[in-house]
């Protein structure tokens, strides 16, 4: 068992050592060719967050086995980089205004420079991948496009209230679960794992992923000023998350044709009514109790591998996740 101390103190030493990597390589690149697009893209990046992917795929390759973590740096950075590269466009298609506290990227330097440094940050992170085996570097494409694909249909179902639950896990697994999936695969590959410490770590990711995703719906709905973004940024973009979708499909009668009003017409000002509706579902409770459930699977799957430091630290970021606020 890790105590708290020691856990955030193993974290923050895993963030640090990410955070080193990715200054020095955004030094690097602003000697080169593509320093004015550096120069854009360099402060997001550098912006901070909690580099819970690249932190995880160095403790998967840990986990998995490895020993030198230089050998996962350059996967660890092109998935926070990549990660980066859709904030900035994720920004421009929902028109947001703030991210981490600060002003996007596009309201602070416009759209067409906004657009450039995302698509710039989107191929350094694949060149990265692209440094290892021929595996990985496929399994880093096809996340890149199934990110696509969930971004397209997250954008086909804007406002849609007859999304159902099958149409928010293709979301969730394109843009997040798969992603870090991918990241936790290709740390154990690199680790050089047998076959089904692989496909442990790669279970690992979707259930961590799915989990994670949910919770951060939730936290869209409670408002935590640590995200930095505004309550209810999800419902005024109009995202069908999960606690919406759940409501729909338990609410009926007056109760739905209410929700649907709330939704059609959102405004701050029916805040209070959208909460009680929720609450009258049930939804919050429903969606807490499948993140429970996909936390689980993920603490299932890591039963595959050896007892070590860095499994008992999955095991605890899985047990902080169930209250994560930010």
């Amino acid at each position: 068992m890790v105590s708290m101390h020691s856990f955030k103190a193993e974290l923050d030493s895993r963030r640090n050592a990410v955070e080193e990597a990715l200054e020095e390589f955004v030094q690097q690149n602003m000697m080169g060719p593509g320093a004015p697009a550096m120069r854009l893209a360099g402060d997001i990046l550098l912006a901070g967050g909690k580099r819970y992917r690249p932190v995880m795929a160095t403790l998967a390759f840990e986990a998995a086995g490895g020993e030198d973590t230089s050998k996962v740096m350059n996967l660890a950075m092109a998935s926070e980089i990549i990660h980066t590269a859709t904030l900035i466009h994720d920004d421009i298609y929902d028109q947001s205004k703030v991210r981490r506290g600060k002003p996007t990227l596009h309201t602070s330097v416009g759209l067409p420079q906004a657009i450039i440094a995302g698509d710039y940050l989107f191929a350094l992170g694949f060149g990265l991948g692209g440094r290892h085996d021929d595996r990985v570097v496929e399994r880093i494409a096809e996340a890149c496009g199934r990110i696509a694909t969930g971004e397209l249909k997250q954008l086909e179902h804007i406002g849609n209230l007859a999304t159902t639950p099958e149409d928010y896990y293709a979301i969730v697994d394109g843009k997040t679960a798969f992603p870090i999936s991918s990241g936790c695969w290709g740390a154990a590959v690199l680790a050089e794992a047998p076959e089904h410490i692989v496909d442990a770590m790669e279970e690992f990711g979707i259930e961590f992923g799915r989990a994670f995703q949910m919770v951060d719906d939730l936290l869209d709905l409670t408002g935590d000023p640590s995200m930095g973004k505004p309550r209810g940024t999800d419902v005024h973009d109009g995202k069908m998350t999960l606690p919406i979708i759940h409501a729909l499909t338990i609410l009926h009668g007056t109760e739905r044709e209410h929700l649907s009003d709330v939704l059609q017409n959102f405004s701050d000002e029916r805040w209070e009514e959208l909460i009680e509706l929720l609450d009258s579902a049930g939804s919050m409770g429903y969606v807490r109790q499948l993140i429970d459930n996909h936390l689980q699977r993920a603490k299932d799957a890591l039963g595959a591998l050896p007892a070590g430091a860095a499994r008992d630290l999955l095991f605890e970021l899985i047990r902080m996740s169930r209250s994560r606020r930010n």
